[in-house]
């Protein structure tokens, strides 16, 4: 009694511990990489341009790629994780609408990521799941979303919109994994004709084509729609034509958060992609428009952050496969 007791041990990830496979593909294109254990990445494989209309062609190659890593570096996989732009329905895991790929609805790509990664020799469980799920998810354990409670996550990447919701801690993803598709909320009644058959929605209203074409841009075949937006914003926005185009995109992307806003009432709002590049160009304009035409943003304003983590759906994905490990260590490494 009154003596120091035994020093506790302190635990630190191998710097050369074992890795999960991550996977991604988008409109633009597809690429691996290995992440180890707390969201750290440890190698990516270049990106490709090229998105096959055969998902197997696709995500054979990407896997591919991701095994090459592995040869490389002489890590230990303990499984492997898709990142998708589709809803994944559950507990199928079939892509239910890659309205921005060639691919055909309903594609089994859980099945056929699984048979890719067996065939590849690569031991341990593999997983697919929506692309802003799995940022979302990253977002909430490594970067932005970090000690929030009810979290929003809204993002476009190449092309779309896509939105995600960790309430305590987990993933809310619907009944069958279709929960949050945002960018189908009407913003514009007199907007673009959406791929889903309506009009107006977030989903052509706000993401790079709908940013480029407000500017009077042709897309450039050179680099992606992503960046070249992004680049826009960043580097000419003394443009007044690029100026009127973030604002008016800023507008419509605050009109959809304050209808989520009283939907959902999040705590927190993260943004990823594009949304992220207008967030940063006026913050005080996104945060006055979801103010002042949200319920709980009057009475109280909910904070609108940008993602923080490079790759965050590449992690989300290897997330998924360390999943097992972080439940059942023992078992998982046996």
């Amino acid at each position: 009694a009154g003596s120091q007791g035994r020093p506790s041990h302190r635990l630190a990830v191998a710097e050369d511990g074992p890795v999960a496979l991550a996977a991604q593909v988008h409109a633009d294109g597809f690429r691996a990489a290995l992440v180890g254990l707390g969201g750290r990445l440890v190698a990516t494989a270049p990106g490709c341009e090229v998105v096959d209309a055969d998902p197997a062609k696709v995500l054979g190659s990407v896997v591919e790629a991701g095994a090459d890593l592995l040869r490389q570096t002489g890590r230990r996989c303990v499984g492997a994780g898709l990142a998708v732009p589709s809803a994944v329905a559950e507990p199928e895991g079939l892509a239910l609408n890659p309205l921005h790929l060639a691919w055909p609805a309903g594609a089994p790509v859980r099945r056929i990521f699984a048979e890719q990664v067996r065939a590849a020799g690569i031991d341990g469980p593999a997983f697919a799941a929506n692309d802003v799920n799995l940022a979302a998810l990253a977002e909430h354990r490594h970067g932005a979303g970090r000690g929030a409670r009810d979290l929003l996550c809204v993002a476009t990447g190449h092309r779309g919109v896509g939105g995600a919701l960790v309430l305590d801690g987990r993933l809310h993803s619907g009944s069958s994994g279709l929960a949050l598709e945002v960018g189908h909320l009407t913003v514009n009644p007199e907007g673009r004709p959406c791929h889903c058959g309506s009009r107006g929605c977030l989903d052509v209203e706000t993401d790079p084509l709908a940013f480029l074409t407000a500017v009077g841009r042709e897309p450039g075949s050179e680099v992606s729609l992503l960046r070249e937006s992004n680049d826009l914003i960043r580097g000419r926005y003394d443009d007044p034509a690029v100026r009127t185009a973030t604002e008016a995109l800023i507008d419509r992307l605050g009109l959809g958060l304050a209808g989520l806003v009283n939907i959902l009432n999040p705590d927190r709002i993260i943004l990823g992609g594009l949304h992220r590049t207008l967030l940063d160009a006026d913050p005080e304009r996104l945060r006055a428009v979801v103010a002042d035409r949200s319920l709980w943003g009057q009475s109280g304003s909910v904070p609108i952050l940008p993602c923080t983590l490079d790759h965050n759906s590449l992690v989300g994905a290897a997330e998924l496969a360390w999943q097992p490990v972080l439940d059942d260590p023992l078992r998982a490494l046996a």
